[in-house]
């Protein structure tokens, strides 16, 4: 009997500590998801350089093989209408970091189109990029990859809100050793191009190695994520690539079917699944959004070297769709539902919206074109993004709301004695039966083009164009 009472004793023992374990696992666990829910939210933005609107397999390429990214593409938001702010390097990446257009800040200029190693100036100091509104929040900063806002070091990324930088300061094929070749382009030895690689702001490689510039930018960010995962960061990863001279690792060299462009897109994707597998590996994948885009559409002048725009017409430096609109893709399991969406997002877009995750206040000194396009990544609603305004340099080439597309202005890009062409009345399109702009029906809808010109030009009446950046030049004695 006193052996069944020490049995009884115990078992209830047993219960009840099993009990009270089981009371501080789920309160520890409501704990835990309580702070999920409540932790300001981690953000990397991964950028690539001249990709084309249909190099990904999930945006209809049919042999460069990209499997991480069509993953994320299912598993999260694939924007079929999204567009860059710019149709080259330079304005576009102003246009995503401080969510205005770029004519407001002098990051567009009609004089010269991009930044060069022997311009003096570059993002004003006084622009609010992401980085830099996101700093009040608490959180890391890091920029990884190209750059080109400005190679100087006031103008440099540890000068604009980011805690550290890794990468090429402005596009690979500058600082070209005997001058600007296609030939060697078309046939690229990293050699030819003396361009440095910079840790914040000090030069550690001149000239970098840009057959493992895409393995070492990932390299990186992978590193940042690791030695951030207990509070929040944002990363933007800018690849250099694919804008040509192309280079691809020892890993993926002459793997793609597509040959050396795919070798590329393929290595990029491959850096794209080693950013979700770290973020899963550290338990950060369900509190950070990742953002994959481009700076602009593909430069078609290098043929089987440059990238494709699938369906849409023309390519990079142009106002058509194939030089604005590009690959897309949201992601963020358990917030972000598997979804397509058609209406329309601009790279502008992505400091409101990040703005509003992080809780954050937006630049109040500053005219901010973006929009928040949260109640469509998280409740599927239609986009608040209505209208779409293509500059060239300070000028309004075309205009887009709803459905119509308007070109006041075209031009070709890379084409010698390329002219531009002037419309009255503009060129009008409609994207959703002809997102090719096959198809001219300015005849059939002067009721829209009256609508159009109407607000374009009350556009023009309120914009104050900044001060051009891009066309001053390093003064030299000779």
């Amino acid at each position: 009997m006193m052996i069944l009472n020490k049995l009884s004793k115990l078992s209830s023992l047993i219960l009840c500590t099993s009990f009270i374990a089981l009371t501080v696992i789920c309160y520890l666990s409501a704990i835990s998801l309580l702070v999920a829910q409540t932790a300001k939210p981690n953000v990397v933005v991964i950028f690539c350089d001249d990709l084309g609107y249909g190099d990904l397999g999930g945006f209809g390429h049919p042999t460069i093989q990209t499997p991480h990214l069509d993953k994320m593409a299912a598993e999260g938001q694939k924007w079929t209408s999204f567009y860059a702010a710019a149709s080259v390097c330079t304005p576009s990446r102003a246009g995503l970091l401080t969510g205005r257009l770029p004519v407001r800040n002098g990051m567009a200029s009609d004089k010269r189109r991009v930044l060069f190693p022997d311009s003096d100036k570059g993002l004003p100091p006084d622009e609010i990029t992401i980085a830099e509104m996101l700093k009040p929040q608490g959180y890391a900063t890091a920029a990884i990859g190209k750059w080109h806002l400005g190679h100087l070091p006031p103008y440099l990324p540890t000068r604009h809100g980011f805690d550290t930088y890794f990468g090429i300061p402005y596009s690979n094929d500058m600082d070209a050793v005997h001058g600007w070749d296609i030939p060697k382009i078309m046939n690229p030895k990293t050699e030819y191009w003396n361009v440095p690689l910079l840790r914040d702001e000090e030069t550690i490689e001149q000239p970098a190695n840009q057959t493992t510039i895409t393995k070492r930018y990932t390299e990186e960010a992978v590193k940042f994520i690791r030695a951030n995962r207990d509070q929040p960061f944002f990363l933007y990863l800018a690849h250099s690539m694919p804008h040509v001279p192309l280079f691809a690792s020892q890993d993926f060299s002459g793997k793609s079917a597509r040959g050396l462009y795919g070798d590329v897109i393929e290595e990029i994707d491959w850096s794209a699944g080693q950013i979700v597998k770290t973020l899963v590996a550290e338990g950060l994948d369900k509190n950070t959004l990742v953002v994959f885009t481009s700076d602009n559409g593909p430069w078609l002048l290098f043929e089987e070297q440059g990238g494709s725009a699938g369906l849409l017409h023309q390519g990079k430096g142009t106002t058509w769709e194939g030089g604005m609109r590009v690959p897309t893709i949201f992601w963020w399991p358990g917030k972000i539902e598997p979804a397509v969406i058609n209406g329309m997002g601009v790279t502008l877009d992505l400091l409101p919206t990040i703005a509003s995750l992080a809780d954050a206040s937006l630049p109040d000194e500053h005219i901010i074109d973006g929009v928040d396009l949260s109640p469509t990544l998280f409740n599927q609603q239609t986009s608040p993004r209505q209208d779409m305004y293509f500059y060239r340099g300070q000028r309004i080439f075309a205009y887009r709301t709803g459905a119509f597309k308007a070109h006041f202005i075209t031009q070709l890009e890379y084409v010698p004695n390329a002219e531009p062409a002037f419309h009255n009345p503009p060129l009008l399109y409609n994207l959703d039966h002809d997102p090719g702009e096959q198809y001219d029906i300015a005849k059939e809808h002067p009721e829209i083009i009256a609508k159009i010109m109407n607000e374009v030009e009350a556009h023009r009446e309120n914009m104050v164009i900044g001060e051009d950046q891009l066309a001053s030049r390093i003064k030299t004695d000779e």
